[in-house]
C-alpha cells in the first residue's frame, strides 16, 4: 500500500487499522534533546478520540500512546539529564486498540457484504479484494487520524519552541457560523478547552496525572497495565468529574463541547447537531485553522507552494474542500478588493487586509495563515440507504446504523491542527537550511 508517507526533511509514517492490533506513527526529523513525554501527546489524542462527547460516536478508545523509540532510554552519561530526551533517531508512537470487541467484529461482518454509501468500502474491496481490511473500515476508519496527531503533536512542540503557534476551532456546524474574532482572542479560547478537555478528561487523570502509567516505565510494564486498563474502561470512564456546562462556562469561560471560540455559537451549533441528529441523519461543518509567526517565504514555487501543501489535508477522511483565506469567494470580489494592500509602518510591512490567508505565491507573507477545511457530514446515519451486495453486484439495502458519530466536524479540527503543524515543520527545515546556504554564500 502506497500514500501513508508524508514530508521531505520531517516526515512521517503511519500503519495500522480500527480493529487491527493497533496503529503507528514513524516520525522522522525531531531535532535531538527535545523532552518528550506520553501524557503531553495524549493530551492531544483526546481532544480527538471517540465517546469523549455527545456528538462523537460510544466507541470507548482511550487511545492511550507508548512511545516506543526515539528516546533516550537512561542519561548518556550519569547525571546528563538527557533521559527521556529525543537522540536523533525515528521516533516511534504506538497506539493500541482496547475498545475492540468481538461483538463489534461480528456486526461489520454481518454487513461487510453490502458497502456504505458515502464510505470507501466499495472503492477499496475492488482495489485491493476480498482481504481488505474491511473490519471498521481498517486504514481508511478515522481511527488513522490518531496517527497524525499523535505525530503533529510532536512538530507542533517543535513550532512553539520556535515562535509559532498552531491553532484550530469550528468556524461552522449544522450551518451555525462563528462570528470573526480577533486571531488573539480564538488562540485563547482554545488554549482554554484544551484545559478544560485535560481536566475532565478520566484517562488523563487516572492514567498519567496518578503515575499509573509514567515515562519510567519499560515497554513491558506499560503493556501489563494497558491489559489492565482494557477491562476496566468502563469504571474508569465513571470516574469522570461531575460538572455542568454552566460550570464549566463560568470555570473556564468556553463551552463544554463544542470547540469554538464563540460561547453563543457554540450553543447554537450544538443544538443544530441534536436537531438532525434525532432525524436519524448528521451534520457537517467548517474547520479553520490559524498559524501564527510563521516567517517570510515559507514554501516552494510551483508543485511544493505552501498553499498546496496545506491542500494535502484533503486526505482527512471527510474533509471535502480546503480554502485559504477568502477561499471560494475571491470569485466575487474586484482586484482591488482582493489584493492586499501593504503599507510601511515604523520600518515593518503592514497588509491591510488578508485574503490570501497568509500566502502568495505559494510563499507565507508573514501574516496569519488562514485555512479552511469543508467537513462533509458522517456517512453512518441511522436511515435505511439503497446499496449493494459487492460480491454478487445484486441491489440491497442497508440497515440503519445507530453506533455512529452525530458530526465528524468536532473530532476533526485537533488532526487538522496538527496535520497543519507537519506541513509547517517540514518547510521550515527546508527554509532556513536554504536561508543559511544563501546568507553564507552572501558573505564570501
Amino acid at each position: 500500500m502506497f500514500g501513508c508517507h508524508i514530508g521531505r526533511c520531517f516526515q512521517v509514517s503511519i500503519a495500522g487499522g480500527s480493529y487491527q492490533e493497533g496503529l503507528t506513527a514513524l516520525v522522522q526529523g525531531l531535532p535531538p534533546g527535545m523532552e518528550l513525554t506520553e501524557q503531553e501527546i495524549y493530551g492531544d489524542l483526546l481532544l480527538r478520540k471517540p465517546g469523549a462527547d455527545e456528538l462523537s460516536s460510544p466507541r470507548k478508545e482511550p487511545d492511550l500512546p507508548v512511545i516506543y523509540s526515539g528516546l533516550n532510554a537512561a542519561d548518556t552519561i550519569e547525571g546528563a539529564g538527557n533521559k527521556n530526551r529525543t537522540n536523533g533517531t525515528p521516533l516511534v508512537i504506538l497506539i493500541p486498540n482496547l475498545d475492540r470487541h468481538f461483538i463489534h467484529i461480528k456486526q461489520y461482518q454481518d454487513t461487510n457484504r453490502t458497502p456504505r454509501p458515502g464510505h470507501a468500502s466499495y472503492a477499496s474491496f475492488v482495489k485491493y479484494g476480498p482481504c481488505d481490511d474491511a473490519i471498521g473500515a481498517g486504514i481508511f476508519s478515522g481511527r488513522y487520524t490518531s496517527t497524525i496527531v499523535a505525530a503533529g503533536f510532536t512538530a507542533k512542540k517543535v513550532l512553539r519552541r520556535l515562535g509559532i503557534e498552531v491553532c484550530s476551532f469550528i468556524r461552522e456546524m449544522a450551518g451555525v457560523r462563528c462570528p470573526d474574532m480577533d486571531s488573539t482572542a480564538i488562540l485563547d479560547a482554545v488554549n482554554r478547552y484544551k484545559q478544560m478537555r485535560r481536566d475532565l478528561d478520566p484517562f488523563y487523570q487516572e492514567i498519567y496525572v496518578k503515575g499509573r502509567v509514567h515515562m519510567d516505565m519499560r515497554f513491558l510494564e506499560k503493556m501489563r497495565i494497558f491489559s489492565e486498563i482494557e477491562q476496566q474502561i468502563d469504571p474508569i470512564r465513571e470516574k469522570a468529574p461531575k460538572i455542568t456546562a454552566e460550570q464549566v462556562r463560568d470555570r473556564y469561560g468556553i463551552h463544554s463541547v463544542v470547540n469554538c471560540p464563540d460561547w453563543n455559537a457554540a450553543e447554537a451549533m450544538l443544538a443544530g447537531c441534536n436537531r438532525i441528529t434525532q432525524t436519524g441523519d448528521s451534520s457537517g461543518g467548517v474547520i479553520e485553522v490559524i498559524v501564527r509567526g510563521a516567517p517570510i517565504g515559507l514554501g516552494e514555487p510551483v508543485f511544493d507552494k505552501l498553499d498546496a501543501e496545506l491542500g494535502r489535508m484533503l486526505g482527512i477522511g471527510a474533509v471535502k474542500g480546503i480554502e485559504i483565506g477568502a477561499g471560494f469567494s475571491v470569485k466575487d470580489m474586484t482586484g482591488i478588493q482582493s489584493n492586499d494592500a501593504m503599507q510601511s509602518k515604523d520600518g515593518q510591512v503592514a497588509f491591510v487586509t488578508n485574503n490570501a490567508g497568509g500566502i502568495t505565491g505559494g510563499l507565507s507573507t508573514g501574516q496569519d495563515i488562514i485555512i479552511r477545511l469543508a467537513v462533509k457530514p458522517t456517512p453512518t446515519i441511522d436511515k435505511p440507504q439503497s446499496t449493494i451486495d459487492k460480491y454478487t453486484l445484486k441491489n440491497t439495502q442497508l440497515a440503519a446504523i445507530t453506533r455512529r458519530d452525530p458530526t465528524i466536524v468536532g473530532r476533526i479540527w485537533p488532526v487538522a491542527e496538527n496535520y497543519t503543524s507537519m506541513v509547517i515543520l517540514d518547510h521550515l527545515f527546508m527554509h532556513h537550511g536554504y536561508q543559511a546556504i544563501k546568507d553564507r554564500w552572501s558573505k564570501e
